[in-house]
């Protein structure tokens, strides 16, 4: 059909809505929703919409290269890997899909600090390897902690709701949040108290400028020496030579990261070998009801963009 908009899925997509995507007759989609970036390349002279997950980084270089793009959508919440002021000076939309995998990024924290507490993770490792270390890995209970949540929008407060059934002592710190709706969850206005009192500190903010590197040496030795960080959140607002320092010198007791400054993690990097700490490959938003979901949004705003002309949240520089 002439007349039809080019769009391009490059880091993955729910299958069903893929092929529920290639079938509008307004749409020309390319055959792969996951595709290499040599692949990625040869697409973009033509692309007009284009999907990514945090995998495409949409910098200038990829913008450049792609004279006809009107349209990027962040299948997901963050944005950090667009350059949205390049995309605005060019014209260029960008939309996210807030909301959509914010219960599993909650989760996945939740996972996180289990696995730290009860050295699961580790305890596995041993058990492939043949042993039987019973005694190497007594753990700690979650019931009863406190536990601070470092930045209280939707999903940090996803976090404390899901973690209710601890009983815990909820902290949480957000300079724009004023209000909790939990009882248990009380505000502190002093990132440093917060970081003191608990046993679990948890990060749940955005990566901005004034989040960049937020949690350095100064804050993690404030934290208790049986405490654990946890962050799901974006991996520049932990100074990472920070936290290997922290945890190589038993300041803090662990710590469990599923995002990282530089991903993928570089193969060399020291955070690969320390022993108390628990790394996960940005896996935050991947399970598949939450790729439904975003799916399901990044379908729905392609369709009013493109054939409606309505825009549907719009991310700005």
């Amino acid at each position: 059909m002439s007349g039809q908009t080019n769009i391009v899925i490059s880091d993955g997509f729910n299958a069903t809505l893929f092929d529920e995507l290639k079938k509008v007759p307004e749409f020309n989609v390319a055959d792969k929703a996951k595709m290499s970036q040599e692949e990625l390349k040869e697409l973009l002279p033509t692309v007009e919409g284009l999907v990514v997950r945090s995998a495409t980084k949409p910098n200038k270089e990829l913008i450049d290269a792609a004279p006809n793009l009107k349209y990027i959508i962040r299948a997901g919440e963050g944005t950090d890997n667009i350059d949205k002021a390049y995309c605005q000076e060019k014209g260029i939309k960008v939309s996210n899909t807030p909301g959509a995998n914010n219960n599993s990024a909650a989760e996945h924290a939740i996972a996180l600090m289990m696995t730290v507490l009860r050295k699961t993770a580790w305890a596995h490792q041993s058990m492939q390897s043949g042993k039987w270390d019973k005694a190497a890995y007594m753990g700690n209970e979650l019931t009863n902690k406190t536990v601070g949540i470092v930045g209280f929008g939707r999903i940090g407060q996803l976090v404390a709701k899901r973690l209710a059934g601890f009983d815990p002592k909820v902290l949480f710190f957000d300079p724009g949040n004023t209000n909790s709706p939990f009882d248990y969850a009380q505000k502190c206005d002093d990132l440093e108290k917060l970081f003191s009192e608990s046993d679990i500190v948890t990060v749940h903010v955005p990566l901005l400028d004034q989040t960049r590197n937020m949690i350095d040496s100064n804050l993690l030795s404030k934290m208790k020496k049986d405490a654990i960080l946890i962050n799901a959140a974006r991996g520049k607002i932990v100074d990472e030579a920070a936290l290997a320092e922290a945890l190589k010198n038993g300041s803090i007791r662990g710590a469990g990261f599923d995002v990282f400054a530089t991903e993928p993690l570089e193969e060399n990097s020291e955070l690969r070998n320390l022993e108390n700490l628990v790394l996960t490959p940005h896996l935050g938003g991947s399970t598949e009801e939450a790729q439904y979901r975003v799916g399901e949004m990044a379908v729905h705003q392609l369709k009013e963009f493109f054939i409606n002309n309505n825009l549907l949240n719009e991310v700005k520089a």
